[in-house]
């Protein structure tokens, strides 16, 4: 599998993120072409201190190869588009394979 990873900063509002994020941005998210499955959850810290990141997005894709096309296709295009919308604040994006070590 192959992973692209989304932290969002904390947003000035988080209700209007998590409205928007949910009614609006997903089902633009579940229209690119290709994808396996795509994750979000709200940060936390062991402690109860403020998490870096509000939270955490990840799509994944059978390989880089797929992630590349998928994100690039006008669905694609148009996901990305779409975060300036919900989140004023850049978002931290990272790509990476997922390979199984444990069990």
């Amino acid at each position: 599998m192959y992973r692209v990873t989304i932290a969002y900063n904390h947003p000035s509002d988080p209700a209007a993120f998590d409205e928007y994020f949910v009614n609006n941005h997903l089902p633009i998210v579940r229209a690119i072409p290709n994808l396996a499955k795509v994750t979000f959850g709200k940060c936390e810290t062991l402690d109860g201190s403020a998490p870096e990141h509000y939270g955490i997005a990840v799509m994944y894709f059978e390989s880089k190869e797929t992630a590349i096309g998928a994100l690039t296709s006008k669905e694609g295009k148009a996901a990305s588009a779409d975060v300036a919308n919900y989140s004023a604040d850049d978002a931290l994006i990272s790509f990476s394979n997922e390979d199984h070590v444990w069990p």
